[in-house]
This record gives structure tokens, C-alpha cells and sequence, in this order.
């Protein structure tokens, strides 16, 4: 099938491919909206910003770092311009993780789950294959004291070369796609074992080896069966992040480099794009860096806004956002709706469903974005969005994080005295340690802590620096150490938080259950209660049935 590309007045014939999706092409219109300044929100960033003026009359700015160089489009009038009648713009992202892309049988039903949606155009975003990223980091984790003659026998490199190798024999693809990666991957692990160390640098670069191989496959396995592909590292199309490595942040010049990559690869030759998940470029190092766990959400969010696409769908190993996690209690159900701010507090309060931090793009961008099963593709999912009908909502979902740490922070000294917070919150800020919930009085502070957030750290590690945190705060005040702890947020509706608290007391005072702390998020969609990690579950199951199984709702109305 051919294609007349016209762009800035110049036609390109293309030749493309397709199966189904390039079928009946509806016209894309162009209307390519880039960033007008680059360098004025770059704060710092480039060091030199060069226009360029094109024969079209566009204008291209030449964004210069410390060792790279992006060029971003400047926004111009390209009037009235179209491409052929059979095009069409991208439409969606799709994102699966490693449950969906954990064998050659998922990775099958993946592809016929895009196909079974001939209208779209999307850009897929992958995760590493099943649990990859857990045996690339434990083997690293065992290079450092291995030797290096002991490498190729670790198990867990085993692993992944056969996972690999049995994957790409059932697609029916070559071997060719992953040989180097899998190759380069074991010399790697040999540079570890002789150096006898893994720095935070060279664990983000080892873990990138699970999506550079898995978007391969399956990007080879697409054209293989006539869908055209083209497969993309995120680090090399514009994913400019912090130098943070293993939980770095995507950085503002990110968003003008995707669209003009993504957007001019696709109108020179269209194919669907197949992105890795999950990694990053740092602006200074210019290496590969991580965005936390769970980051391939923030990468799929990050693209519908960079493109400004209609719609960003997560697809999991679940129908959606449950009302509360089911392995506690079998009888959560499927939550239809969420705002912005409700997915972010339940995931930062520990809902595996959604990366923290991937919501910010979203809310930015307006785009909204659908949770669905990719084992139950026909389930309606969630859908969330900046607002949504609130006024028969009472309590959206429970969620429960588990093993954390409170202290309880006290100082007579600190009536009247300013400077106080000041001081306790510098001595997390200089540990690195992240605070979760905040209760204050005029002379106490009592708060909670998550030292696992950072998914780099040992356990040991963790005891030491709990050790420390509390030796610096006795300088000041006195602290008590309460381990053993969970937070069970309650995201709802700010206009019923009373109705809530209510319900929520009434249940746990028939259950037995003190409540040590709570605590109102600033966002005013979740209400945190602290109790002991042995009480949490049955508290769980508890709120749930009050709550969801029986006539809340009407109780609402009455209110």
C-alpha cells in the first residue's frame, strides 16, 4: 500500500505493511503543537539554543546540554496542510506490564488484544518480562561476592537466558534480537564481580537490560505476523530525567523531544511504536536511569501528554482499581471512577495498581487514563479522570501499607518556639528518608515512615539509619520508636469526611481496634488511620463490609 506524506510541501512516498491496523486509514490532520520555548522552561538546563529557519518557513530551536545535543520544533503556523486521506494520528498508549508480556503465550494474546482494536493507533509501552528485574538485580546483588569465574553459572543469569531464548524460539523469531543483549548482559555481571561492587549507577543500567530485550521481542514479533513495528529505548527518543539513579524524575525538556521524535518518525513511516518502560537519560551523566518501581506507568503517562492523545490505557493482571486489595479480602470489587487526586493517594499509599508519581502527567495534560485486565480485556476497568460525579460517593477504596515505622517526637521546649519542625524534618531530609503521614500538637509530633520506599536498600541498612534518625532527634526532643505498624488510608469524598469517621470508629471500636494516629491528607481525599500490623487485616475486612456491603449509600443520602 502506498502513502503521499506531505510535510512542509515536500511529498515522501512510503511503503507500509499491515495486518489490520493500517486498514482503512481515516486522514490525520497536522497539526503538530510543540513547545513554543524549549529553553525558557528548561531553567538552566542547555547551554546554547540555536534557531534554525526550514525551507517550510518552520523554525527548529537546536537545545544544546552539557553532552548531548535535542532539537525541538518550535510551535509554527503549518496552515492548512494534510496528509493523505488513509492516515491517521496516534491515538492512545497502551501499557502492559511483566504479569502480560511473561511468556511467548502472553506476549501472543497481547498482540491480538491490540489487534482486536483495528481503530486505534497506539504507541505500546512494555515492562520487563515477568520477573526479570527481581533476578537482574539479585544477580547483581550475587556478582559483587561471586567472582568472576563464578558468573555464568548464577542461577538467575540462567534464568533469564533461558526465559529469552525459550520466548523468541516459541514466537518463531531469531535468536539475533536478544543475542547481544544477553551477551553484554553476562559481561556486565563479570565487570561486577571483578570491581566487587554495584553502585546505584550500574544497577539502573543492569535492570534496563529486561525492557530493551522484551520490547525487541515483541516488536520483531508484530512484524513478523504483519503488523509493522518499531521499537524504541526510552533513553534515546527523549526521556530526559534527573541524575537521581534507581528513582529518578522526568525533567520538563522530556515532553517537546518525544513529540517531535515520536510524531515525525511516525509521519515519515508510520508503525506502531513499542517503548521501554520504566528508564530514562540523565540530563548531566547521560546514562541510563530508572523511575522507581513501578515506573513504566509514569513512562506510558508521560508519552499521552507529550502527544496529547486521547486516552492512556494501563492494562494489568486486574479489572481495575479495587475497593481494596483482594488477596486481604476476596469480595473487592471493580472502583468505575477516580479523579486524579484520588489514584495518586492510593497509590502512593500503597495500591500496586498505579506508580505514585505517573498521575502528574495525566492531570497535566487532561488525558484520562483507563485501568483494564489484560486477562479480561470485555471488563469495563476504571477510568480516571480530573473530576467525576461525587455526590452519591462516600468511601472509594481502603488501602492498607503495611511494616511501617511511627515516632512519636516530644518537646516541652517547643511551646512557642519556632524553628522546632524545622529541625526534626531536616534531619529526614539529610537521611533520605521519606515521611508518609504527619500528626502535630503545639509540643509532639507524631509521624510515619517508609524507609523501604527506596527499593535500593538492604534491610540492614534500613535498621542502621532508623538507629541514627532517632539519635539525632534525641538531641532535640524525646522520641519513642513504634515498629510494626500499617496505615490504612481511606480515599473518599471530602464532603462526607464526617460520615466517614463516623462508620469508620463505630467499626473498629466493635473490633477492638485502637487507633494510634490520624491523620487528613492535605488533598482532603484520604483520611489515615495508624494501628498495630497485626490488627490491620481484620481491620481491612471490617471497613470493607461496613462500607461497601451494606446501605451506605443510603446513610449518605440521609446526611
Amino acid at each position: 500500500m502506498e502513502i503521499a506524506l506531505q510535510y512542509c510541501g515536500a511529498k515522501t512516498p512510503c511503503s507500509v505493511s499491515s495486518r489490520r491496523l493500517f486498514q482503512n486509514q481515516p486522514s490525520l490532520s497536522q497539526r503538530l503543537r510543540f513547545a513554543s520555548s524549549v529553553s525558557s522552561s528548561s531553567k538552566g538546563l542547555y547551554s546554547s539554543v540555536k534557531v534554525k529557519q526550514l525551507s517550510c518557513g518552520s523554525k527548529i530551536l537546536s537545545v544544546s546540554c552539557e553532552r548531548s545535543v535535542v532539537d525541538v520544533l518550535e510551535k509554527t503556523q503549518l496552515g492548512n496542510q494534510s496528509l493523505d486521506e488513509n492516515e491517521k494520528q496516534l491515538s492512545c498508549v497502551m501499557k502492559f506490564g511483566g504479569s502480560s508480556v511473561a511468556s511467548a503465550e502472553r506476549m501472543r494474546e497481547v498482540a491480538d488484544l491490540i489487534l482486536s482494536f483495528p481503530e486505534e493507533r497506539p504507541v505500546i509501552v512494555l515492562s520487563a518480562m515477568g520477573k526479570t528485574t527481581n533476578r537482574l538485580l539479585l544477580a547483581g546483588e550475587k556478582a559483587v561476592s561471586c567472582g568472576v569465574t563464578n558468573v555464568s553459572s548464577l542461577e538467575e543469569l540462567s534464568f533469564i537466558q533461558e526465559l529469552h531464548h525459550r520466548t523468541v524460539d516459541e514466537l518463531g523469531i531469531d535468536r539475533s534480537i536478544i543475542a547481544s543483549f544477553l551477551e553484554e548482559l553476562e559481561q556486565l555481571l563479570k565487570g561486577i564481580a571483578m570491581m566487587k561492587e554495584l553502585t546505584l549507577r550500574t544497577k539502573d543500567y543492569l535492570v534496563s537490560f529486561g525492557e530493551c530485550m522484551s520490547t525487541r521481542i515483541f516488536a520483531a514479533y508484530l512484524n513478523k505476523i504483519g503488523v509493522k513495528a518499531r521499537q524504541y529505548d526510552a533513553f534515546e527518543i527523549g526521556f530526559i530525567t534527573t541524575d537521581d539513579f534507581t528513582n529518578a524524575d522526568i525533567m520538563e525538556a522530556t515532553y517537546p523531544a518525544l513529540k517531535q521524535r515520536l510524531y515525525n518518525d511516525w509521519i515519515s513511516d508510520p508503525a506502531i511504536p513499542i517503548v521501554t518502560g520504566f528508564l530514562g537519560k540523565g540530563w548531566r551523566s547521560c546514562a541510563v536511569t530508572t523511575l522507581g518501581r513501578g515506573g513504566s506507568d509514569l513512562t506510558a503517562t508521560t508519552i499521552g501528554k507529550a502527544l496529547g492523545l486521547r486516552e492512556i490505557q494501563v492494562w494489568k493482571d486486574v479489572d481495575g482499581v479495587l475497593t481494596c486489595d483482594p488477596n486481604i479480602y476476596p469480595h473487592a470489587e471493580p472502583v468505575p471512577y477516580l479523579t486524579f487526586d484520588e489514584a495518586a493517594e492510593l497509590a502512593y499509599f500503597g495500591a500496586q495498581v498505579l506508580h505514585p508519581q505517573s498521575m502528574r502527567p495525566a492531570r497535566e495534560g487532561d488525558v484520562p487514563v483507563r485501568v483494564k485486565n489484560s486477562y479480561n480485556p470485555k471488563a469495563p476497568g476504571t477510568l480516571i479522570t480530573r473530576n467525576r460525579d461525587m455526590t452519591k460517593a462516600v468511601l472509594t477504596s481502603i488501602v492498607l501499607k503495611r511494616n511501617v515505622t511511627m515516632l512519636d517526637i516530644a518537646s516541652t521546649r517547643m511551646l512557642g518556639q519556632f524553628g522546632f519542625l524545622a529541625k526534626v524534618f531536616s534531619i529526614f531530609e539529610d537521611m533520605g528518608i521519606s515521611v508518609d503521614v504527619v500528626a502535630t500538637s503545639e509540643v509532639s509530633i507524631s509521624l510515619t515512615l517508609d524507609p523501604s520506599k527506596l527499593w535500593s536498600r538492604e534491610l540492614i541498612q534500613q535498621a542502621c539509619e532508623l538507629d541514627h534518625v532517632v539519635e539525632e532527634l534525641e538531641k532535640i526532643a524525646v522520641v519513642k520508636l513504634l515498629q510494626h505498624r500499617s496505615i490504612i488510608s481511606l480515599i473518599g469524598n471530602v464532603q462526607k469526611s464526617s460520615l466517614i469517621l463516623e462508620k469508620a470508629f463505630r467499626v473498629l471500636r466493635t473490633n477492638g481496634v485502637n487507633v494510634q494516629m490520624i491523620s487528613q491528607g492535605a488533598s482532603k481525599v484520604n483520611i489515615s488511620l495508624i494501628v498495630n500490623d497485626d490488627e490491620a487485616e481484620q481491620c481491612v475486612r471490617a471497613l470493607h463490609q461496613a462500607f461497601f456491603e451494606s446501605n451506605c449509600s443510603e446513610m449518605s443520602v440521609k446526611s
